[in-house]
């Protein structure tokens, strides 16, 4: 048996876990079996991410847009959230593992922003893994609130306008606590962004994957690491040999 050599590995990996309704669908099951078989999906992911050394999780579970789905799903996975966090904080505590929500919260009801500041202030303290659980979630509505915040505090005049840079945009962002993303994982095909990290991802690798995001297991994860590992980031910086590829 060959031994794979393992890729160099990103600090930060973000993740859109897309398919879970696809995956049911295809197995003639109600869209919510897949999002069942999605949280197992993604408690392999917390494991292996630990694993292999990484230091950052950042997962796409809820978007913005995804409140227009049938009531009855939004329900479900409301729903599920709660159960999830209720059964495993005790173990992502134990794990030593951060959790932190990026998201709009303003709109969420006060049992669900309950749930997040505990889970919260009870991971606080942990430092083997950071998971950033993207809910209720989406990229334009994150960046427009940044420009609001520093909107207000230029005419408040505790910021110079002209002070406004790259740095001090991205400390008043969701993930002002997070380097962005090294790579970002794609399952289910789709060849789009969906709102996600718009601003953070800019010289993020990108790896799409076909595999519905319940199928996205070991094997899966480690093939994404040793494809971000082959990559050559420049950063817009000319190869040494002088030549602009």
């Amino acid at each position: 048996m060959v031994e794979i050599q393992q890729a160099p590995t990103p600090a930060h990996v973000a993740i859109i876990m897309d398919g879970n309704g696809r995956w049911a669908q295809r197995r003639g099951l109600p869209r919510v079996m897949g999002h069942r078989k999605g949280v197992a999906a993604l408690k392999n992911a917390v494991r292996f991410t630990k694993k292999r050394g990484i230091s950052t999780l950042t997962v796409y579970a809820f978007s913005t847009e995804n409140w227009a789905r049938p009531a009855e799903e939004v329900q479900f996975l409301m729903d599920l959230m709660h159960k999830v966090f209720f059964e495993e904080i005790g173990e992502l505590e134990r794990e030593g593992v951060r959790v932190h929500m990026i998201g709009d919260r303003t709109s969420l009801s006060p049992s669900v922003q309950a749930l997040w500041n505990e889970a919260e202030t009870r991971t606080k303290g942990n430092s083997s893994l950071h998971l950033n659980v993207a809910f209720n979630y989406g990229g334009r509505r994150e960046i427009v609130a940044a420009a609001r915040a520093l909107a207000a505090k230029a005419a408040a005049g505790e910021i110079d306008p002209d002070a406004i840079d790259d740095q001090l945009f991205a400390q008043h962002l969701y993930t002002s606590h997070s380097p962005d993303p090294d790579l970002l994982i794609r399952t289910g095909g789709d060849l789009r962004l969906s709102n996600f990290l718009l601003w953070q991802s800019a010289y993020t690798e990108l790896y799409i994957t076909e595999t519905l995001w319940p199928d996205f297991d070991d094997n899966e994860f480690e093939a994404a690491l040793q494809a971000y590992g082959r990559r050559d980031r420049r950063f817009g910086r000319v190869p040494q040999k002088g030549s602009i590829t």
